[in-house]
């Protein structure tokens, strides 16, 4: 029996990505992936079912065999990088909103910090159409890409759920954040209210440094500031 509405309601984030991770059927250049979470590997296994049941300009659909480390399953997705592709995302999302009963799904595009209203329009918008535009987006975005902004650090893993950022070492705690901001850092400086309190700050700032590696941080109230290059990165300790 094929599945209705609400049949994966609280078992599917809200939260996909875009283009972050490479296509299986041929150059990322070509192909949009698609990457969602799941809470389990059942119900991973059925929004692949739904997905390549109904929608035939899919091209493929899978499930991760095994959980990830931050707990969840993915599936991933890929469709022909074309004029048009926004829409068919678009129409693809308007079922998984009935099936999982998700009121706004929202998308990172190439692992970037921020999500967005996954509307036609930002999809539009965002996601490349074809080659050339693809690869022009990937190189304005590369420092936007959560990992890429630790990609000098000691971490082993940087992983971002819905608006969770965990980092983690081998053989060490994982270590979690809220996302508050990203952004030119002379922007996310202006709008951080708490103030600076060198004593109260050093032990946490001293702390991430050696778990993180060499990079500037601050602290102001409850928020942390991480620098790299010109960009900061406004996160809470969770």
């Amino acid at each position: 029996m094929g599945l209705t509405k609400g049949d994966l309601k609280d078992l599917v984030y809200n939260v996909f990505e875009v283009d972050s991770y490479k296509s299986k059927m041929g150059a990322d250049k070509d192909i949009v992936t698609l990457s969602f979470s799941t809470l389990t590997k059942e119900s991973g296994t059925d929004l692949v079912n739904f997905i390549e049941k109904g929608y035939n300009f899919v091209l493929d659909a899978d499930v991760t065999p095994g959980e990830q480390a931050d707990g969840t399953y993915k599936v991933f997705v890929e469709i022909e990088r074309r004029n048009g592709v926004s829409k068919e995302i678009k129409e693809l999302l308007t079922g998984l909103t009935s099936l999982c009963e998700i009121d706004e799904f929202r998308f990172r595009y190439y692992k970037s910090f921020e999500s967005k209203p996954a509307d036609e329009e930002f999809l539009e918008q965002d996601i490349p159409s074809d080659a050339n535009s693809y690869d022009n987006v990937v190189n304005e975005n590369n420092l936007n890409n959560y990992k890429n902004f630790f990609s000098k650090s000691f971490l082993d893993r940087v992983d971002m759920n819905e608006s969770t950022l965990t980092i983690a070492k081998s053989y060490k705690d994982p270590v979690r954040f809220k996302f508050i901001k990203y952004g030119d850092i002379t922007e996310c400086m202006n709008n951080i209210t708490g103030t600076f309190d060198l004593m109260e700050s050093y032990p946490e700032i001293l702390f991430l440094t050696k778990y993180i590696g060499d990079y500037n941080i601050s602290k102001y109230g409850d928020s942390l500031v991480f620098e790299n290059q010109d960009k900061a990165l406004v996160l809470k300790r969770i």
